[in-house]
């Protein structure tokens, strides 16, 4: 199934994101959350970037109680970074136990959310804080929902 995607001028999300470790970072952002590699490139003074690609991309903007709300629910009301990257992945549960034993720091457990999602939060390489999160219902179920809508 393909999603539609509306149109707009902007044509890619794009988040940068300076490592320490580059190498680290690279392993655990490639090797066990599983972004294909779409470029890389060195330069000159051992500069390098690896653009991984993490699919669709949107941008969530949350006012404070949202994010309180969500805090709540997924984190045991610890607060989130003030930017959170959030993957939607197949298996939330077994994906989180990876990364954790890739190196990231778990805050909270999987858990069921009343959005019906299984989210996770981890402090991961690079200093980002990740939501992992695993959808249980179809994006179609979704729309349908008395929930679901738009200010557009």
């Amino acid at each position: 199934m393909t999603e539609s995607i509306p149109p707009t001028s902007v044509r890619q999300l794009r988040l940068v994101v300076e490592a320490e470790d580059y190498d680290a970072a690279v392993a655990f952002y490639r090797d066990v959350l599983g972004l294909s590699e779409q470029a890389a490139y060195e330069g000159e003074g051992d500069a390098k970037v690896m653009i991984l690609n993490a699919g669709l991309a949107t941008l969530e903007i949350s006012n404070p109680a949202q994010v309180r709300m969500i805090d709540r629910v997924e984190a045991e009301g610890k607060p989130s970074a003030r930017i959170r990257i959030a993957f939607e992945v197949d298996d939330s549960p077994s994906v989180t136990a990876d990364l954790v034993e890739a190196g990231a720091e778990l805050i909270a457990e999987p858990r069921e959310t009343p959005w019906r999602s299984v989210n996770s939060r981890l402090d991961a390489p690079a200093g980002l804080q990740l939501t992992i999160f695993q959808e249980l219902d179809s994006l179609e179920t979704r729309e349908s929902s008395p929930d679901f809508g738009t200010n557009a």
